[in-house]
């Protein structure tokens, strides 16, 4: 570990002031609420990694700031994506699980935390990882050891013994070499699974609820986790201070997760109507990850994956939009979120534009899914997702409105993550 630390260290360097330094902005418009219309020029003060004041019209640096000139652009808070794999890259074979160590994916997720927060997303909430790899990525990157997002993490999904999540496709003993001890049974042994991921340092609760699609297993997706293990799950990490994100993808597994109080349902699908009202009644969030189906689909009838998995794939792919539809009609919380890693990493905000398009949101819904909901779902409300006096420095620029236009997110050209500016 400590030539993992050695080695990122050499590799990257941090475009950053001293957080004692005052930075001054000057913006041509600032987006500082999703639900509130744009300001005009304006300028934006940060000290020590926290933004001090919003001014109308454009003030001077005092002696001894960093005047930054954005004038030409519009500045809003940096993106918050609720569901990312940092240690995972699109279209590899599933076998190279058994084959490359969880140090070279430990330092693939540190070049993929980089190239995520460059795309605009100052904060991800990490769904999946090694044990202790994403733990020491959050870490790294709060400490500037390395460049990237703030990030909420799992460590690893909790899973059935062999659902999606466990150790599927390999021999048996080649699968008890790889097993990640985050498998459970029954209501006990899922609550004591939860109790040994928080006590490792988990900042969520992370579980496949259903089947998944690019898992070496054909049970289909639908509900693996029985209700009393579910809620066994959610009220534990509720007692404990954690949040739980279900992966899940069958109508009644949502349906199910929503009845377990279990606070955000990822993918969701196949939902119908009976879970999006069972979401809504539960307060569940959805989280709808587009772009992950996305990628799927552009990797479809290419020999990329197995059979197993082209038979699922095809089945999800053509769901896309359809449960956001829905859920947006019943009046469900919607969350950003798009499963990168299925995908390519800094590509996330091509989310927003399929939101709109397949998902029927607006672009000012689309944005605040992606910064003041998404806050209120990481308990953060008060740290992220505005520009606002005491707010983290976590701020973007963009050349056009994406209240407007959310296309204009997906090339970011600027980006502050906790008072760093990101080079």
């Amino acid at each position: 570990m400590r030539l993992i630390l050695s080695a990122l260290l050499a590799a990257t360097t941090l475009a950053a002031p001293a957080l004692a330094e005052t930075l001054v902005i000057q913006a041509g418009r600032v987006i500082t609420d999703a639900a509130q219309p744009a300001s005009g020029p304006s300028t934006i003060t940060v000290t020590d990694g926290k933004i001090v004041s919003i001014t109308s019209g454009y003030v001077d640096a005092p002696t001894g700031a960093r005047l930054i000139n954005l004038r030409d652009k519009t500045v809003l808070p940096g993106l918050i994506d609720l569901h990312v794999h940092l240690q995972s890259n699109p279209g590899g074979d599933y076998r190279d699980e058994a084959v490359l160590s969880d140090d070279y994916a430990t330092l693939m997720g540190a070049r993929n935390a980089l190239v995520t927060v460059k795309a605009g997303f100052t904060t991800v909430r990490d769904l999946g990882s090694t044990p202790r790899g994403g733990f020491a990525l959050r870490d790294a990157t709060a400490q500037g050891l390395i460049t990237g997002p703030r990030i909420i993490s799992s460590g690893p999904a909790i899973s059935i013994i062999g659902g999606h999540g466990d150790v599927n496709g390999f021999r048996p003993e080649v699968a008890d070499a790889l097993h990640a001890h985050n498998t459970c049974t029954g209501a006990m042994e899922c609550a004591a699974r939860v109790r040994e991921f928080s006590k490792a340092g988990a900042d969520v609760i992370k579980i496949t609820a259903t089947g998944g699609v690019l898992s070496q297993q054909g049970r289909g997706l639908g509900q693996h986790f029985t209700d009393l293990e579910l809620k066994a799950i959610a009220d534990t990490a509720h007692s404990l201070g954690l949040r739980v994100a279900a992966h899940a993808h069958g109508a009644r597994g949502v349906e199910a997760v929503a009845r377990a109080g279990i606070d955000t349902a990822d993918h969701a699908t196949f939902a119908d109507l009976a879970a999006a009202k069972a979401m809504k009644a539960s307060g569940t969030a959805m989280v709808p990850t587009l772009m992950a189906l996305a990628g799927v689909k552009a990797r479809l009838g290419q020999n990329i994956y197995t059979p197993t998995v082209e038979v699922k794939a095809r089945e999800a792919v053509a769901q896309m939009g359809k449960a956001l539809k829905l859920a947006r009609a019943e009046g469900v919380t919607i969350g950003f979120g798009t499963d990168a890693g299925v995908f390519e990493h800094g590509r996330n905000a091509g989310e927003f534009a399929l939101m709109v398009d397949w998902g029927g949101l607006t672009p000012r819904e689309a944005l605040a899914s992606a910064t003041t909901t998404a806050a209120k779902l990481l308990d953060k409300e008060t740290e992220i997702g505005r520009i606002a006096p005491g707010y983290s420095a976590d701020m973007i620029a963009v050349a056009g409105d994406p209240l407007t236009d959310v296309r204009t997110l997906e090339k970011v050209e600027f980006v502050m993550a906790r008072g760093r500016i990101i080079d």
